[in-house]
């Protein structure tokens, strides 16, 4: 138990990268948590979108990896917002707030589907310059919750992590997984009953993605091959919506690969990252890209990508 939590890494990740706090709404119980980390100069930074159980620590280990690498990195945890109009407008004025014209967003679950509807919510002024998505989703009827989304702000807490928790792995899990549940657990204690009963809300109100407004976003897919909470129908779903998408497949990793096979999605990310090198929307500092292209050209990954993309 608490394997992560007392592990170095994420000691030396709560010492150094300072928590910030911004509000950017008229209603100031509205609070965005975040970790801002790398140069400050890159304006179009990488944004990491946490799951209904995550909070902004979830991504330390992509936090530490990618600033080392000399990429800023921004990893953040939602306000209660109850519609997703609602969140979309609160995201952009943090954008603005952090004067960040546009960004790649990394979103896992509902923060996948979250960054999706970003996407389609700004298109005519677009804020999204890539999308990098993790067992997401793009239709919140996969759910069948449809139903029960207005419903969820007057359960109680406990009701509501049960409900979380119900899509957490069962079964046997190798130790790393094991301690990735543990972890993401005691994330989804921290948070109170609005917080969780909001993210359900979004995550299971009746919406879908429209592509065709985001067609233009250059998506990386990256899901696993074991169990996770999402079916495979889901998943065809999203690369019949994305079909110039390139795929990174795990062969394990279950509900959270970000934590247990951090290495490997680390990589992928930094491989969606590099076709911006060299382009003001790197979201590198540009006297790193040597060192940083010479790790991934050595590391063994095999890429599934459509013939059709241009990198």
């Amino acid at each position: 138990m608490d394997e992560i939590r007392v592990s170095p890494d994420y000691n030396w990740f709560r010492s150094t990268v300072p928590l910030k706090r911004i509000i950017v709404d008229d209603d100031d119980s509205k609070v965005w948590s975040l970790y801002d980390a790398g140069p400050k100069s890159i304006r179009c930074p990488i944004i990491f979108l946490p799951p209904v159980s995550g909070t902004a620590e979830v991504f330390f280990q992509q936090v530490l990896a990618l600033t080392g690498w000399g990429y800023r990195v921004i990893s953040l945890q939602y306000p209660v917002y109850w519609d997703l109009l609602e969140f979309c407008d609160g995201f952009r004025k943090l954008l603005d707030h952090l004067q960040l014209d546009k960004v790649h967003l990394f979103g896992a679950s509902l923060g996948g589907f979250l960054a999706q509807k970003f996407a389609e919510f700004t298109h005519k002024s677009p804020r999204v310059h890539s999308l990098i998505l993790c067992n997401s989703f793009s239709d919140t009827s996969i759910f069948n919750q449809t139903w029960t989304a207005n419903s969820f702000w007057m359960m109680p807490a406990f009701l509501l992590k049960k409900i979380v928790l119900g899509n957490f792995s069962k079964g046997p899990v190798d130790p790393k997984m094991a301690d990735a549940i543990d972890f993401m657990v005691d994330r989804l204690e921290s948070l109170n009953q609005s917080e969780l009963a909001s993210r359900l809300t979004l995550n299971c109100q009746n919406s879908y993605v429209e592509p065709h407004k985001i067609k233009d976003v250059a998506v990386t897919i990256i899901d696993v091959f074991d169990r996770s909470a999402l079916s495979l129908e889901a998943k065809e779903e999203m690369y019949k919506l994305y079909p110039n998408a390139r795929r990174a497949h795990l062969k394990t990793g279950g509900n959270f690969p970000y934590l247990c096979r951090s290495a490997e999605v680390n990589l992928y990310i930094q491989i969606h990252l590099r076709q911006f090198h060299g382009t003001r929307y790197a979201a590198i500092t540009p006297d790193m890209v040597l060192a940083e292209e010479l790790e991934v050209q050595q590391s063994d990954v095999s890429m599934d990508q459509d013939s059709e993309h241009k990198p």
